[in-house]
């Protein structure tokens, strides 16, 4: 029994060691392989046209991986030269003459902007109102952590309301959106950095204290928050 013991315990010690290396593993993989896919046709046709001016580059070129990296390298420089050129002045007015194009294009201006705002939100800090915040989810007595994108009132009655995104863990990408009156929500001090380092490590990476039960009448007005809030 007590050698059952001893193997149960230094393969749990073993495992929870290894699982953060597996996760960071997981998401970077993930992370390159969709940068991959975005640089592979270049690199393919690429290689294909010093296959086709120099035939002994073909057996230099073949490996998978050298490709796959080539294309990560490629996506990651591209990625640089945007962000690069966006700071300018020339950049700016040809992403600007981007959102006037795609403006036009319905079904994918609803996506694009959408996705867009919402990054600006998360970017920006509220000059009133609390970011992150606890919300009773997913029924009374637990609550999760939600990013305020929105504050505006109920036509009916006049309430406060606020759009809180409920990110989910390890992977923030997907989650739910809940509307909520504000008088419901429990305001944090926790940045947006905070937040997301508390979802993706399952709650193992968060501050030292939360108020829990305080409620969230204390979330400023629609007024006191951000235009990117109350526009």
């Amino acid at each position: 029994m007590s050698s059952n013991l001893h193997i149960q315990r230094y393969f749990l010690t073993g495992l929870l060691t290894v699982f953060p290396l597996w996760l960071t593993y997981i998401v970077f993989e993930f992370v390159l392989r969709q940068l991959s896919k975005i640089g592979a046709p270049i690199v393919d046709a690429l290689g294909s046209g010093l296959v086709w001016l120099a035939p002994a580059l073909e057996h230099a070129l073949a490996p998978q991986w050298l490709r796959f990296l080539l294309a990560v390298i490629l996506t990651v420089a591209f990625l640089y030269l945007l962000g690069w050129t966006a700071n300018r002045v020339l950049g700016r007015r040809l992403l600007g003459w981007v959102d006037t194009l795609i403006e036009r294009i319905p079904l994918v201006q609803t996506i694009y902007g959408g996705t867009k705002k919402l990054l600006t939100v998360l970017q920006n800090k509220p000059s009133g109102s609390q970011r992150v915040v606890l919300v009773e989810f997913p029924r009374p007595g637990m609550k999760a952590v939600g990013l305020v994108t929105r504050v505006f009132r109920d036509t009916a009655d006049g309430r406060e309301l606020a759009a809180v995104y409920v990110p989910t863990t390890p992977n923030p990408t997907g989650g739910y959106l809940e509307i909520v009156p504000v008088e419901a929500l429990t305001p944090t001090d926790w940045t947006v950095d905070q937040a997301m380092a508390f979802i993706l490590s399952g709650g193992a990476v968060s501050p030292e204290h939360l108020v829990f039960g305080r409620r969230a009448g204390e979330v400023s007005t629609p007024t006191d928050a951000s235009p990117a809030e109350t526009d």
